[in-house]
């Protein structure tokens, strides 16, 4: 890939990083990654063949003294139930997870900074006990903590995708009211390739389109849907054509609108589009899912097909990342500062209010 011509910002590590999305979007910025730690095996050799670096393998198994010293923790972590018994016990409540491990390494490290990002849905996770935990853990580590919910679409690519992404920093807040979004997403049909080859469209009789179609809110052009034989017992009238378990795959999205979320449990791309100017349904390219991810061009990707749909699915929006890089060097966070106890005080009042009526 492309060489970083950024001005030098700090250095960071790259946990469960997957094939480095994380890593590009830093990189971009003028970060420079000198640790990264993926179990998976065929992410790691996707991995080494991008950045010639072959990543550690089990977190568990890292001696948090053994890595090299660095200013930002990035990390797609797992989410797992913690058991806190109905008390507060913040950095205690996360052993036996693999959170506990990454407060092993920000408690040895001390890192100015730490960037996690993980499915919108952790706030209610275990009845929300798994995100309460995570929160009182990195504060009761020393960091402010902040978190928003954010959408890929908003930053550059055609896809919905919403994520949480929280930020913990030990000199100020991060503001997320500064980041810069884009308001107007570019469409499916911008994003396509130019050549295509080997490409499965579908024959007239194995999809149907809807006589009317309306825009939803989120951007997406539902026009139609597979035509697949699946089990109908107890579904409701009008939803036949959506599968009992995994409905997405089975419908049929303009190029016009964007796109929905890549899932992570995707190992045949059964993502198919609708192109109106050619009145043709075909499957989307696997260059064209790492580009809804904003992936560069030259990336290279798992020879195994199934590895590499699974893996996109699996990684973080590059544009929404490198936008949260960009703004920890724009709003100071590197740079030490005198914290104010009492507003710190009055966050931590709030933020246990808002953790109740979660619970």
């Amino acid at each position: 890939m492309e060489e970083n011509t950024n001005t030098f910002q700090g250095t960071f590590i790259d946990l469960f990083a997957g094939i480095g999305g994380f890593r590009i979007a830093f990189s971009k910025e003028g970060y420079k990654c000198v640790f990264s730690s993926e179990i998976n095996k065929h992410c790691q050799e996707v991995y080494f063949n991008n950045y010639n670096e072959l990543p550690y393998g089990d977190i568990t198994k890292i001696n948090p003294k053994d890595i090299p010293d660095f200013d930002i923790l990035t990390g797609g972590f797992p989410c797992q139930p913690f058991s806190i018994c109905g008390r507060r016990k913040g950095f205690e409540d996360t052993r036996g997870t693999l959170f506990f491990n990454i407060c092993n390494i920000i408690k040895e490290k001390q890192p100015k900074v730490v960037v996690l990002e993980n499915v919108k849905h952790l706030v209610h996770h275990d009845k929300g006990n798994t995100f309460k935990v995570i929160i009182e853990s990195l504060e009761d580590l020393g960091y402010w903590v902040t978190y928003k919910v954010l959408n890929a679409k908003d930053f550059g690519v055609p896809q919905n995708r919403e994520r949480i992404i929280i930020v913990a920093s030990k000199y100020s807040k991060f503001d997320f009211n500064k980041l810069h979004y884009n308001l107007t997403p570019p469409k499916v049909k911008d994003i396509l390739d130019d050549k295509i080859e080997n490409v499965q469209y579908l024959s007239k009789d194995e999809y149907t389109l809807l006589d009317e179609v309306r825009q939803q809110d989120s951007g997406l052009l539902f026009v139609g849907y597979r035509n697949k034989g699946i089990w109908k017992k107890g579904i409701r009238p009008n939803t036949e054509h959506l599968s009992r378990v995994h409905r997405q795959p089975n419908r049929i999205y303009s190029v016009e609108g964007i796109h929905p979320t890549i899932p992570s449990q995707e190992t045949s791309g059964r993502f198919f589009i609708y192109l109106p100017e050619i009145d043709k349904v075909r499957k989307l390219t696997i260059n064209e899912c790492y580009k809804l991810m904003g992936f560069p061009e030259d990336f290279k990707k798992s020879n195994i097909i199934g590895e590499a749909y699974k893996q996109i699915g699996n990684s973080v929006c590059v544009s929404l990342i490198q936008e949260i890089a960009r703004q920890i060097s724009e709003q100071g966070l590197l740079m030490e500062v005198k914290s104010n106890g009492l507003q710190r005080k009055i966050v931590r009042t709030f933020q246990q209010s808002l953790f109740a009526k979660i619970g």
